[in-house]
């Protein structure tokens, strides 16, 4: 019987949800909205998507990777959020765009989850988290 995320709907498995969509965007070299995304996954809003967005950017960082998530766009500046934009915004979508997506096998809930965590064990406590 097939699963469905809506059915399956932790911040983890939203992640991956959101990874194969963004992947299939960016081997179209295309972006998306907050909007956009939020509607794709049955949400009323786009503000539900920081902490499901951070699990992907966390884990493309621990895995230099590049940052998949700068093609999730504000509809009205075409910028992704704070925090998400680096030195030069267009090298990052053009590493993006050029990266070969799906020759990776994609990362499961609980490695999204992982680096989530550890980004955030890191803010709180920098310090400790580096020993």
């Amino acid at each position: 019987m097939p699963m469905y995320f809506k059915e399956h709907a932790t911040q983890s498995t939203r992640a991956l949800q959101v990874w194969l969509i963004l992947i299939g965007k960016a081997s179209n070299r295309q972006m998306v909205t907050y909007g956009m995304l939020a509607k794709m996954l049955g949400y009323e809003g786009a503000g539900t998507l920081a902490h499901i967005l951070g699990h992907i950017m966390h884990y493309c960082h621990e895995n230099q990777l590049p940052p998949l998530t700068v093609l999730v766009v504000n509809q009205d500046t075409g910028l992704p959020g704070e925090g998400l934009v680096g030195a030069d915004l267009n090298a990052g979508r053009e590493a993006v765009f050029r990266f070969d997506w799906h020759s990776l096998v994609p990362p499961a809930p609980d490695e999204l989850a992982a680096a989530y965590e550890r980004k955030s064990a890191y803010k709180e406590n920098p310090i400790q988290s580096s020993l």
